[in-house]
């Protein structure tokens, strides 16, 4: 039975159907934003003249609803996932679960249990920062926006996670593992550039690129949990939640994700424990806890060890080509 990044070497894998899939992924996704910039230009209240002047606050005074603009948001993602979904399917000619499992389904208990998990210890952490510094945050429930945002949450911000993961940790994690022939390359990699696309976020304009050691320590705990459990159940539930709980329950002026969350936090935006603690504790003890629950063994060569072609075992060395 091949394992996770051995199922990369299945179907069509020359180098530029990678090449030419991420490109498709990313013009797909500037014309899937198309809605976001007409709704953001209909929202927009702003000085023309001092817009054809090249004035840098022209844009500032948009006020697009929340729920509006995470919607349209996630409209991007799952046009990413759209096209991703074809070209495994018609350029890799390969099926779409190879890059998702190596088992013969996707195993939900997996998704839901790293979910509930991580969710849980989540909300304990934000309840004891709320309850330890109660002037830095704002009560701001609005019923209806509120229950619009757990509609969003719940039902397509996991689009949005689902997306990264399937492109990073299953997609590229497979391509950059034939291409090195090892498992740490693919997972540096990998959690390198899912970082990468994090520097513009206004967070890491606020904290400094200290931040960077936050978003590439997720992904690397996300690559981590991929290759010791041979699929993308748990990164998918660990992802999905950890942005779903934020999106409800803190928002700030200043994050990516600005919603009509339970909670405002209003205070100085700074790299403190909250940044540091979960990649120092909370993510190696959630690692712990999953090889625990699924018997992870033989951590060394799932993790730095070679990747053999499958197909060399095979009577017909072309059967999967």
């Amino acid at each position: 039975m091949m394992n996770f990044i051995q199922q990369g070497f299945k179907g069509k894998n020359e180098w530029w159907r990678y090449v030419l899939t991420i490109t498709l992924i990313f013009i797909g996704v500037q014309f899937a934003a198309i809605p976001l910039s007409i709704a953001a230009f209909i929202e927009l209240d702003f000085n023309w003249t001092d817009f054809l002047k090249g004035a840098e606050d022209s844009f500032m005074s948009i006020e697009m609803d929340n729920n509006l603009y995470l919607f349209l948001m996630i409209f991007t993602f799952i046009a990413a996932i759209c096209i991703l979904y074809l070209c495994v399917k018609y350029l890799h000619h390969k099926q779409f679960l190879d890059i998702i499992t190596s088992r013969e389904k996707l195993d939900w208990s997996r998704v839901f249990f790293a979910f509930l998990l991580w969710g849980a210890i989540s909300a304990i952490i934000i309840t004891i920062q709320i309850a330890s510094f109660p002037e830095d945050y704002i009560w701001n429930f609005k019923p209806i926006p509120f229950l619009i945002l757990l509609l969003v949450s719940f039902l397509f911000l996991p689009f949005q996670t689902s997306a990264e993961e399937l492109v990073f940790r299953g997609y590229l994690m497979q391509g950059f593992g034939i291409l090195s022939g090892n498992r740490w390359f693919p997972l540096l990699i990998t959690s390198v550039i899912f970082g990468s696309l994090h520097f513009m976020n206004p967070e890491v304009e606020k904290m400094g690129n200290v931040t960077m050691i936050f978003y590439i320590g997720t992904g690397l705990f996300y690559g981590i949990a991929t290759l010791m459990d041979n699929g993308l159940e748990l990164s998918l539930g660990l992802h999905a939640s950890n942005n779903v709980i934020a999106a409800f329950l803190v928002t700030t002026d200043w994050m990516v994700f600005q919603t009509d969350a339970l909670y405002i936090d209003i205070s100085e935006p700074s790299v403190g424990m909250e940044m540091l603690l979960p990649v120092l504790i909370l993510y190696p003890l959630v690692l712990l806890i999953f090889s625990k629950r699924y018997r992870w063994e033989n951590w060394k060569n799932k993790l730095f060890g070679k990747i053999e072609d499958p197909r060399q075992f095979l009577t017909d060395p072309h059967e999967n080509n």
